[in-house]
């Protein structure tokens, strides 16, 4: 047997769900030591001062039925009733019909029970119009004899306020654990929001608190972004480097190239500057993230500039549905830049190019769309691999690369809490790319 049904309906955040382990057990021992008090004391109890209420009345039923007439037995039981402390009216001018009592009189139930098993003569028992009082009528020989007496001399006063206390000390309890477990997770959720800030490319201050576990946790976490933060800084500073130390012979190379007026040398001024937009994709990629902080910008705008770009560029590049919505918290440069690789890729394999962008609560989606070769599905999760070209896929007589397009457009994702999904267009027929960054 599964529970997976059971997870639909359990609380998401993990305050709630703290609360409703604690509160289950006690909530549940509360209901099954309730129960077995009202079974022992209130229907035991009940049970006791019904049945002797029940002798008291029989007493006077035996009364009326020794009695030679009616006004005999009147006359006969009105002293009696009053020594037992009941209001006799015989003959009863307005007879009770019917067992009647409030839903929830948990002893009610239990009273009627007793007074009909033990006087088979009982016509009627109201106890819903007065919860104080006890009115009846029994059938005698002498007519309907109605009876009343007070609902304390049968049942144990007010067994309603049992689920009143229950429901009271529930309700503190529930207080005091919100608020003892509130300030316990309080340092978790300092360390989730810690977690994903740095897996959106901010680092916020942070310090572990609260317990040892959470303590321990913290600190690794510290630890980890620090590693990754100084391997980062490592690639790009190497990479820099080698990209720095590298543009020198290069430009001497084709300095010299320049001055050969030799048709032959066309080949080689070619892969010089190859060579050379090389370097800038590795300087490019070395660059990744450390371009500018976040900061609150208007998306749609990021979108229309690079699209400007484009078509100075001599690429027809069509504006698709924009949906405009509140500034975003981004890196403008970065995401710029990625913009800006997906559609020099789509232009480069394509002719036509459309970018469109759609704003919800929780996401942003920039969608680049050509009308080119497009990319194999089993060969898409490939191409976001940096340094990785398909030849087979995208057609690379177009222009060269060096396979850090979407490898750039994937990291600045990955940047804002997002991804890159790649997928093919239904308007154009081509690939579509889809940068989606969370809000």
């Amino acid at each position: 047997m599964t529970f997976g049904w059971l997870k639909r309906y359990a609380p998401r955040s993990l305050y709630l769900r703290a609360t409703l382990i604690l509160l289950l057990p006690v909530v549940a021992l509360q209901i099954v030591l309730s129960v077995a008090f009202v079974q022992r004391l209130f229907e035991g109890v009940t049970a006791q001062l019904t049945t002797a209420v029940t002798l008291e009345i029989a007493q006077i039923l035996t009364v009326i039925e020794a009695a030679p007439s009616p006004k005999a037995a009147r006359d006969a039981i009105l002293p009696l009733a009053d020594a037992l402390q009941l209001n006799a009216t015989l003959p009863d001018p307005d007879p009770v019909r019917g067992m009647a009592r409030r839903f929830y009189d948990l002893s009610g139930r239990l009273v009627i029970q007793t007074l009909t098993d033990d006087l088979p003569a009982v016509q009627g028992i109201d106890l819903s119009t007065d919860d104080g009082r006890v009115d009846m009528t029994i059938a005698t020989p002498a007519g309907p004899l109605g009876l009343d007496l007070d609902r304390d001399r049968v049942s144990v006063e007010n067994p309603h306020q049992l689920p009143v206390i229950m429901l009271s000390t529930a309700l503190l309890m529930t207080l005091v654990s919100y608020l003892f477990l509130k300030n316990q997770l309080r340092p978790i959720a300092r360390l989730a929001e810690a977690a994903t800030a740095f897996g959106r490319g901010r680092s916020v201050p942070y310090s572990p608190s609260g317990a040892t576990e959470v303590r321990i946790a913290g600190a690794a976490f510290l630890d980890m972004r620090g590693r990754i933060e100084r391997q980062i800084e490592q690639r790009t500073t190497m990479l820099s480097g080698i990209s720095h130390d590298l543009r020198t012979p290069l430009t001497r190379l084709k300095l010299g190239l320049e001055m050969i007026d030799d048709p032959e040398s066309a080949p080689l001024r070619a892969d010089v500057e190859e060579m050379r937009r090389m370097l800038d994709a590795f300087l490019e990629f070395s660059r990744d993230g450390a371009l500018d902080d976040p900061v609150k910008t208007d998306p749609a705008a990021i979108l229309q500039d690079v699209a400007e770009k484009a078509r100075r560029a001599g690429t027809l590049v069509e504006l698709g549905p924009v949906q405009l919505g509140a500034a975003s918290l981004i890196r403008p440069l970065a995401l710029s830049r990625a913009l800006e690789n997906l559609v020099g890729n789509a232009a480069r394999h394509g002719t036509q190019v459309r970018i469109s962008l759609a704003a919800t609560p929780r996401a942003l989606v920039f969608s680049i769309e050509d009308d080119g070769p497009g990319i194999p599905e089993d060969r898409r999760g490939e191409a976001m691999r940096a340094f990785t070209q398909l030849d087979s896929a995208r057609n690379q007589n177009f222009g060269a690369g060096v396979g850090l397009g979407l490898a750039i457009a994937l990291d600045v994702a990955r940047q804002h809490g997002g991804a890159l999904r790649l997928d093919k267009s239904d308007a154009l027929g081509g690939l579509r790319a889809d940068l989606i960054l969370a809000r």
